[in-house]
């Protein structure tokens, strides 16, 4: 470089003297072992010179500029003193400027945070997605930053259920799979360490569905009257009842709202946002469905639900599931679903029918020209599942 005619030799490495007297601007580095250390020379609007350090890292993958202070406040041993302490802090995980990765635990509550408002259950995937994380992933990269976090963590999460607990298992590394693409467009990793590669790790599931356990239509009845004599609260009694005469979803029933149901038109009508097609559901109530609801009444409290618990919110999702295993009942609260499909297809029922009130979309041409909901041919068949299951009314 030239500078009225003077020859400035651009150093390998900063001195002192160099920093002083330096009066061409320009950046000048402080070589290979610098870390990225530079100082900027520039002119400032009074005809004097600013003379400021900074640092050039790649945090996440992402290059970042970071101010270190101006000269001579800051001097060349202490502004490479805080290059060192800001590179070991990369190579640590963490971020120098202050904000610092999050753990794996903390990233996941804002991915569910991020995601719950469109999860339309009342708050159940909120509940899965925390008791699986908690239970499997925690104990072993919960505390640990997600910039760390390797496929052989993720392996070690996963392996140990890949093969007993298959579904859960890959649901599992589904959930992880999306904490860490959010962790990579928050630039705080440049990869997904439960995506692709993991695959060729893990041995093959068998590929067999596990359904839910369920009952012989011709059982269900005694394992209504089974809840009926327990010790369980009246309510519970009430909803389960209520779920099994609908053969709805037990988040649909726990979440019920007096003001969905028509009394005069013996009508409930479950809101999109609460079904898991995201459209509304009429169902049309047997004689022994009102008896239940009219029982319920005189639990009603202000939280406008049909079947509040006895603390006055909603009950919990496995309060049903806990009170069959507790009785033996060898069915989960979903399976009676299936137990009122058995008893359709042994009827006669017309498929239509069945699946409308399931509430199934049909999907393809008989989807197309179905637009009926079929209420009143519903509304017989549940009449009749009621009666079929008459031996359980207290």
């Amino acid at each position: 470089m030239v500078t009225e005619g003077v020859l400035i030799k651009r150093p390998a490495t900063l001195s002192a003297s160099f920093v002083r007297t330096v009066t061409r601007p320009g950046r000048y580095g402080d070589g290979r072992g610098g870390h990225g250390l530079s100082l900027l020379v520039k002119p400032t609007a009074t005809g004097r010179l600013s003379k400021t350090w900074s640092q050039r890292l790649r945090i996440n993958a992402k290059p970042v500029m970071i101010g270190l202070g101006s000269y001579p406040i800051v001097t060349l041993s202490e502004a490479r003193a805080k290059a060192l302490k800001n590179r070991r802090a990369v190579e640590q995980g963490r971020d120098p400027r202050g904000g610092s990765v999050p753990t794996f635990a903390q990233a996941a509550e804002r991915v569910i945070a991020i995601h719950a408002k469109n999860w339309r259950d009342s708050g159940r995937s909120v509940e899965v997605w925390r008791s699986s994380l908690e239970r499997f992933a925690y104990p072993h990269i919960g505390a640990k930053s997600v910039a760390e976090i390797t496929t052989g963590d993720v392996m070690v999460v996963v392996a140990p259920i890949w093969t007993d607990k298959a579904e859960t298992a890959k649901r599992l590394r589904q959930r992880i799979s999306l904490i860490m693409r959010w962790a990579v467009a928050q630039n705080y990793r440049h990869d997904d360490p439960a995506g692709v590669a993991i695959g060729a790790a893990l041995p093959r599931q068998s590929g067999r569905v596990a359904h839910h356990r369920t009952l012989p239509h011709g059982d269900v009845a005694a394992a209504v009257a089974t809840v009926h004599a327990s010790d369980a609260t009246p309510t519970t009694k009430l909803a389960f009842e209520y779920l099994v005469l609908t053969a709805t979803r037990s988040g649909e029933v726990r979440g019920a709202h007096w003001d969905e149901i028509d009394p005069d038109a013996a009508v409930w009508t479950v809101p999109a946002q609460r079904t898991k097609t995201n459209k509304a559901h009429r169902l049309p109530l047997s004689r022994r469905a009102l008896d239940v609801l009219a029982d319920a009444h005189a639990y009603a409290d202000a939280s406008g639900l049909v079947f509040p618990s006895a603390t006055g919110r909603q009950l919990s999702d496995s309060t049903m599931s806990k009170l069959l295993r507790e009785l033996d009942i060898a069915a989960v609260p979903h399976g009676f679903r299936s137990s009122f499909r058995s008893w359709c297809a042994e009827t006669g029922t017309p498929r239509e029918v069945a699946e409308a009130a399931l509430g199934h979309i049909v999907k393809g041409v008989e989807g197309a020209y179905q637009r009926s909901d079929l209420l009143d041919a519903r509304r017989d068949l549940m009449n009749q599942w009621a009666a079929h299951l008459q031996p359980c009314a207290p």
